[in-house]
């Protein structure tokens, strides 16, 4: 057995030496072997929701989305809330990216649209009744800090004015290290974030020109160590791997920066070029794109760096330190997972505010337009900017509430199930669980007559085992799908 990014022990005869679809990484809560990951490797939604948001029915009418505000309103326990704001002014354009933004220098754009942000949290406001208690806040971008410190001071004011947050809530906000200093960190801080999440995507400055987004290490290692400073209580640093340049020593290199850097969560993205469907990557040569091979060689070696430093394999793309709270919530069985990806706190309604932004109350989701225009023009009507919804099923519920749990890697409870629904989970879902069986068999999933329970290799996989329970997964769809790995 040999790691995949080591050619051959020292003293290891060459009729000795594994196949590489036989190379494994091997530790205490992680093992998994390249033939695993090259058999059940395949395209699927990253379930931020369910049904997945290119399912939203088009010209969803925004009195839905009031009706299910109104229902949460006279509601006895209505679920505590979480706040999403999408700010979507960047300086630059980073090639790789996927998000809604506007590439602009011009400063002054953010005034405006904050003035039209505020005009949405003034109308949605009223329908969410006396009971706003909020857990939760995500500013994400384009880049949050595009806005002044005068700006970000008037919307953090504005949002306490509509939502009472709890002293234990979550507050955190995206960061391009380019666009801070340790000063505007401390800001931050002082408006009441806690936790910071910075994109530093690859320290390579081969692969940084090549994706237009030059940030040195110690620009990054100063904006870490500002947020030590000031007392952030959770810092993410976001790779991405298959980017255009990168190489198995590259990336290597930047783990070992990384790893140095100590952050508390790390998110391991992999690279989909869509330049189809997202103009920017067009700019990106496809021939400076590492090849299937190098990409998923590339994930195995990150995988066994990050568990050797210390950190815990929380599922899909996300790394942890063993005290961080995502962690203790993974093995206390109270992971969640939403839009902003996992996290630690319990079920919530969802209200997104700005272009794009993506809300969920109770069995509804609603997503509010891409463009900035029409964004504008409907409020200039006075109306909900809604462009998008969903209206679950009392089977997409269930089915929701299946694939979520699968997500976390937390167990199906037969007995559980049975008595929240009072159905059979085995008689509900009797195909489905016949389609675990091959990961079952290769280790990945353990069923018996208790329930299903993800093994710890098997969180690598969890995508695979939701879409079996997805019933829109085969229909035609807007969406590509990146792979698994």
């Amino acid at each position: 057995m040999i790691h995949p990014d080591t050619a051959r022990r020292p003293g290891m005869p060459e009729q000795a030496q594994p196949s590489r679809d036989e190379q494994t990484i091997a530790f205490p809560d992680l093992e998994i072997s390249e033939a695993l990951i090259r058999r059940f490797d395949q395209s699927g939604p990253r379930y931020t929701s369910y049904p997945t948001a290119d399912r939203f029915q088009r010209d969803y009418p925004a009195s839905s989305y009031e009706a299910h505000l109104a229902r949460r309103a006279v509601a006895d326990r209505p679920a505590p809330l979480s706040v999403y704001v999408h700010l979507p002014f960047c300086e630059s354009l980073c090639y790789f990216c996927g998000c809604n933004k506007i590439i602009t220098q011009d400063h002054s754009r953010s005034a405006e649209y904050l003035d039209i942000l505020f005009r949405e949290m003034d109308l949605v406001s009223p329908h969410l009744g006396a009971a706003r208690q909020t857990i939760q806040l995500h500013l994400g971008g384009g880049t949050p800090t595009f806005l002044s410190a005068a700006e970000l001071t008037a919307l953090m004011d504005q949002i306490r004015r509509h939502f009472d947050f709890t002293p234990d809530a979550e507050l955190g906000v995206e960061i391009d290290p380019r666009t801070v200093t340790p000063d505007s960190l401390a800001m931050l801080a002082g408006l009441g974030f806690n936790r910071t999440s910075f994109g530093v995507q690859d320290f390579d400055p081969q692969v940084q020109e090549a994706v237009n987004r030059v940030q040195p290490y110690d620009m990054v290692r100063t904006a870490l160590q500002a947020s030590r400073d000031n007392g952030f209580q959770s810092i993410n640093a976001d790779l991405i791997y298959g980017l255009p340049k990168q190489t198995l020593d590259s990336f290597s290199r930047t783990l070992d920066q990384l790893i140095e850097l100590s952050p508390d969560r790390i998110a391991l993205y992999n690279y989909a070029h869509l330049p189809d469907r997202f103009k920017s990557q067009r700019l990106i040569r496809a021939e400076d794109l590492p090849s299937a091979d190098t990409r998923l060689q590339i994930f195995l070696m990150s995988v066994r760096r990050l568990l050797a430093a210390g950190y815990v394999y929380i599922g899909l793309d996300h790394f942890a330190k063993p005290d961080d709270e995502l962690n203790r919530a993974r093995l206390d069985h109270s992971l969640h997972r939403n839009f902003q990806g996992y996290t630690t706190r319990a079920e919530c309604d969802l209200v997104g505010f700005g272009i794009s932004a993506i809300g969920k109350i109770g069995d509804a989701y609603v997503q509010n337009h891409h463009s900035l225009n029409a964004y504008r023009d409907v409020l200039d009507r006075g109306e909900l900017p809604v462009a998008k919804g969903f209206d679950l099923s009392a089977d997409d519920a269930i089915r929701r509430e299946v694939i979520m749990t699968l997500m976390c890697s937390m167990p199906l409870d037969f007995a559980a199930f049975q008595a929240r629904h009072g159905q059979s989970f085995q008689a509900c879902f009797a195909d489905e669980l016949a389609g675990l069986q091959p990961y079952a068999q290769a280790g990945l999933l353990a069923i018996d007559e208790q329930g299903v329970r993800v093994l710890p290799r098997g969180r690598v996989f969890v995508r695979a085992f939701a879409m079996l329970f997805d019933q829109y997964v085969r229909r035609p769809r807007v969406a590509t799908y990146s792979k698994l790995i």
